[in-house]
């Protein structure tokens, strides 16, 4: 049989490996069958869930080649992503590049979704509507869903935010925020919870993206839930500054954010791409948030794509493999443990409440055998099985979007 095609109909995948952690069990990597049908030998080929991508940028994707980041700074891409979203996001542009991204990302096994959208009015108008009409037309392929997303110093509990949680409430989404160090954020952070609360809605927060150790968002963020006993699920996402925290106050804030039972994603390709960056000076620091010792206290760790091609990461495909192939190098996961794959799939799943578990009918077949031949080569030649059916893998084409490219 020639690997990059399935027979058709119900299929019995006999001989393929999976990692043991998502059966249940201890060991590394297992040897079974999965499915009911015609049994086909796929002669040790590795099977995953569909993946998860559960903090990404659908509405600034593949703006890059009109709006680069000029230095590759965290500022700079801040200031670019502002003038271009400014100028140019109509529901028509913002649309168009949603789509291309959708399409990278179904074409590369990945099932569900949460994005971002940049909600200062009047763009919070604009693109949630936008996101609605995507999230139609992708039901079946892709589980979509939204967050807002503003500044905290942006937010007020009686002002314009108030009208964008209404419009997040009424497309079914969550409430975002970016928090850094604020005179009054704690009493900011609370106020955003009970605004979330009266709407029914989940939290998922940007939090401190910095390497300043002096911010530390993120312990008012779990002292908040564990105060007001905010209840619905709550997602943190870069948490960067606690890497270059000193150790105890590092570890104490570890304690709370298990305690309060916050998800955790980390964002290490675009962290690496941003943080620690100096003109004409070697980064010295990976930006890459206490992945390991959040494992260990039992919090639910992530991760997941961000930003593509946007001043705030220059690459990227939509692409989980890639997120996980570089994850591993850039955290260490090897050499501890054999789970760490659950931090693409399951856990993500969980987070967002969508589809978890390893499931035939919804997965991906790579040629690779092991994790050495998963993570070494990009497995451009994968299977991805959607409803029991082996879909085309055609990824679009940079040229689709070339004429929302022409520089302001």
């Amino acid at each position: 049989m020639d690997f990059m095609t399935l027979p058709p109909g119900p299929l019995r995948l006999e001989n393929v490996t999976v990692p043991a952690c998502l059966m249940g069990q201890e060991a590394d990597l297992l040897r079974l069958s999965l499915g009911e049908g015609q049994p086909v030998d796929m002669k040790g080929a590795m099977v995953l869930p569909c993946f998860t991508d559960m903090h990404t940028h659908l509405d600034k994707g593949h703006i890059w080649p009109r709006s680069p980041n000029p230095d590759g700074t965290f500022m700079g891409a801040l200031t670019t992503a502002g003038a271009d979203r400014a100028a140019r996001w109509s529901a028509e542009d913002v649309a168009a590049r949603m789509e291309f991204s959708l399409r990278c990302a179904y074409a590369h096994g990945t099932a569900a979704i949460r994005t971002h959208l940049d909600a200062i009015a009047p763009q919070d108008a604009i693109s949630f509507p936008v996101f609605a009409q995507k999230r139609a037309e992708w039901a079946g392929r892709i589980d979509l869903q939204a967050a807002c997303l503003i500044g905290a110093g942006d937010f007020s509990s009686d002002g314009a935010f108030a009208h964008t949680a209404d419009i997040v409430a009424a497309h079914g989404g969550v409430l975002g925020m970016v928090t850094y160090p604020l005179p009054d954020i704690a009493t900011r952070i609370r106020s955003f919870f009970a605004m979330a609360a009266a709407r029914g809605l989940s939290a998922d927060f940007h939090v401190d993206e910095t390497l300043d150790p002096g911010a530390n968002t993120l312990r008012q963020i779990a002292e908040a839930v564990l105060e007001t006993g905010f209840a619905a699920p709550v997602v943190v996402g870069h948490c960067c500054s606690v890497s270059a925290m000193a150790e105890a106050e590092a570890m104490t804030t570890l304690d709370l954010v298990a305690k309060a039972r916050l998800h955790v994603v980390s964002l290490p390709m675009c962290n690496l791409y941003l943080q620690d960056r100096q003109a004409h000076r070697t980064p010295r620091m990976r930006g890459i948030t206490l992945v390991h010792e959040m494992k260990a206290r039992g919090i639910y760790v992530s991760f997941a794509s961000d930003n593509t091609r946007d001043p705030f990461y220059a690459y990227g495909d939509m692409d989980m493999l890639e997120v996980m192939r570089e994850a591993t190098r850039i955290g260490h996961l090897d050499h501890s443990g054999t789970d760490w794959v659950q931090a693409f799939t399951t856990n993500p799943a969980k987070a967002i409440g969508t589809a978890t578990g390893l499931d035939p009918m919804n997965c991906v077949i790579f040629r690779a055998r092991n994790w050495n031949e998963l993570l070494s080569r990009p497995q451009s030649d994968r299977i991805v099985i959607r409803g029991g059916r082996q879909i085309a893998r055609t990824l679009p084409d940079y040229a689709d979007l070339d004429h929302l490219m022409e520089p302001a």
